[in-house]
């Protein structure tokens, strides 16, 4: 592991690594990861065993030649160390094993839309990457399975072991620690990398009845992959077919994830619910306690009728597993029509406020139709035909109570009231008075 970051870096233009380079990485990793172990092998006989840092290097890396991990190259007066290409094609594999439960949910479906659209877009010209696609997205579904399998183990292993100690250091160690930090909560996050997955399929489901973007793929993988047109034609839609296929059983697949982690938390919980957590040394004093009952006679032990009064259970000691989380279930929504007797029962009720409404503007408009160009007119000459006609009278009487709003027919008009009462068009029986138009 130590090797392949020196070999496989970045920035390396040349292949060919300096030994001395190479020696000094395999010193510091047996100085860091404490080495102080050597397994003979055939070849090995009658030598001692290594004493210091130096003949544990010295040891180690000429077992790894002489096993084909390195290859030496004499350039002039050095020598150079580089990897073949199946032994450096093995290391890439067992790092990536190694690595496995360290993957981004949110890159590999990144990756996969961002290269759907790069075909999408321009399927002359870019083309094959929709093959990427379907290859980042099989390594995507592989790797959802393997993190499954990791948690099936993970539970054979703890339900294996009485001992909680180790039940809640593996807990830890492996699925806080490794899956659910790195894989299980981003699912959980408000940036679900999964939150792309409709824009996904959509996306795919349009290309499927989009003849003229397959025929263009189809002879863009028949030119990059030299395959004849039936063939480049299936592998396409193979490829379409496979994204569809991974990306529609996410839901699954990530619910059985779930119920696995369920079943994982609900061992621990029990695990640190009957542990030896709240009083250190319990387990040693109930052993002495078993024992030095066994020593008493029978009939000198009381029985016991409740454990209620016993401090070490109780219910302040008992840990409640976490709730498995039910998800809502989608449903269709459906709009709701209005009944149409509602809709006008609405309109007529606008209407009828609209018509009792006080405006300014209204009532200086029925005023100046009742003038007709007169410059003052009685109560009496006013005509009420209809509600507004009743409403705009009712505040023509009151036009000098009626506030800043009509300060400006206050200035164009002049009430002048009288002593006797009117009847008005046969609807209204007021104070008469006069309204004068103000020069």
């Amino acid at each position: 592991m130590e090797l392949a970051d020196l070999f496989f870096d970045e920035d390396l233009i040349d292949p060919f690594i300096p030994r001395d380079l190479v020696r000094s990485t395999i010193e510091s990793a047996v100085v860091k990861l404490g080495v102080r172990r050597w397994e003979a092998e055939e070849g090995d006989d009658g030598q001692e065993l290594p004493r210091s840092t130096a003949e544990y290097t010295n040891r180690i890396y000429r077992r790894l030649v002489q096993t084909g991990w390195l290859e030496e190259e004499q350039k002039v007066y050095r020598t150079y160390i580089l990897l073949s290409p199946s032994v450096s094609h093995l290391l890439r594999s067992l790092v990536s094993i190694a690595r496995l439960e360290k993957r981004s949910y949110g890159g590999a479906v990144l990756n996969v839309l961002s290269s759907l659209e790069s075909a999408v877009n321009d399927p002359v010209g870019r083309g094959i990457t929709l093959a990427e696609a379907a290859q980042t997205a099989a390594d995507f579904s592989a790797h959802l399975t393997d993190m499954m399998l990791g948690l099936r183990e993970l539970k054979i292993n703890l339900t294996a072991s009485n001992n909680p100690q180790e039940i809640v250091r593996g807990f830890f160690d492996r699925f806080v620690e490794q899956i659910l930090v790195s894989d299980y909560k981003t699912l959980k996050t408000r940036n679900n990398p999964f939150r792309f997955r409709r824009q996904i399929l959509a996306m795919l489901r349009d290309l499927q009845f989009d003849p003229l973007r397959l025929q263009q793929l189809a002879e863009h993988y028949q030119q990059q992959l030299d395959l004849s047109y039936d063939v480049a034609e299936a592998q396409v839609h193979q490829h379409i077919n496979r994204i569809i296929r991974i990306f529609d059983s996410v839901d699954q697949r990530l619910a059985s994830i779930d119920d696995f982690r369920y079943q994982l938390e609900k061992r621990v919980a029990d695990t640190v619910r009957y542990m030896d957590k709240t009083t250190p040394g319990m387990a040693a004093r109930l052993s002495r306690v078993i024992s030095g009952l066994a020593k008493v006679e029978e009939h000198c032990i009381p029985a016991l009728d409740t454990l209620d009064e016993v401090g070490f259970i109780s219910a302040s000691s008992v840990r409640s597993p976490i709730r498995r989380r039910v998800e809502a279930k989608p449903r269709v929504i459906v709009q709701q029509e209005i009944d149409p007797k509602a809709l006008e029962l609405r309109q007529l009720f606008k209407e009828w406020k609209e018509r009792r409404e006080v405006n300014v503007d209204r009532i200086e408009t029925y005023l100046e139709s009742q003038l007709a160009g007169r410059e003052h007119m009685r109560a009496t000459d006013f005509r009420i035909g209809c509600i507004e006609d009743y409403i705009c009278f009712s505040y023509v009487r009151h036009m000098n109570s009626l506030g800043k709003k009509a300060r400006g027919m206050r200035n164009r008009y002049r009430i002048q009231f009288e002593d006797n009462y009117v009847n008005v068009s046969d609807m209204v029986e007021c104070r008469g008075f006069t309204i004068h138009r103000n020069n």
